[in-house]
Parts: structure tokens; C-alpha cells; sequence
């Protein structure tokens, strides 16, 4: 028998994908991409795939780069 506490530690701590954390995040994919390649957010390339932790975005986010006024700006596009 599987212990649950494993399981929801796995899940918890899985890799996320553009889709999710865009979701999570409340933003659109392509917003998510502008703000890989001119925000610096941080994501990890895995071949084609870009994959995020979701502990390093929420640093990020709480270091305020997401909030900048020009990156703000970007998004209302």
C-alpha cells in the first residue's frame, strides 16, 4: 500500500508546465513566454519543453518581478 503522504509530496513538488503555471499565475501563455525571455522568470529548459518550480515563481513574483510597470504594460497588449 502506497502511503498518501508520498504521493501528495510528489505531486506537490512536480515540475510544472507553460500551461499551469500560466494557469496558476492567472496569465495567458504568450504572456508567460514574453516574461521568460524579457523578465528573466525563472524556468528550466528541458529539450523543447520549458518546465517550472513552483517555490522559484513564487520567489520571483514576491521579488517583484512580475510587477514591474513595463512587463504590466506588456500584458494589457
Amino acid at each position: 500500500m502506497e502511503d498518501r503522504s508520498a504521493r501528495a509530496w510528489t505531486y506537490a513538488n512536480r515540475w510544472l508546465s507553460v500551461d499551469e503555471i500560466a494557469a496558476y499565475l492567472g496569465i495567458k501563455r504568450d504572456t508567460a513566454y514574453r516574461w521568460i525571455s524579457e523578465r528573466n522568470m525563472p524556468g528550466h529548459k528541458i529539450g523543447r519543453l520549458w518546465k517550472f518550480r513552483k517555490e522559484e515563481i513564487e520567489e520571483w513574483v514576491r521579488g517583484g518581478s512580475a510587477g514591474d510597470k513595463q512587463c504590466l504594460k506588456e500584458t494589457n497588449r
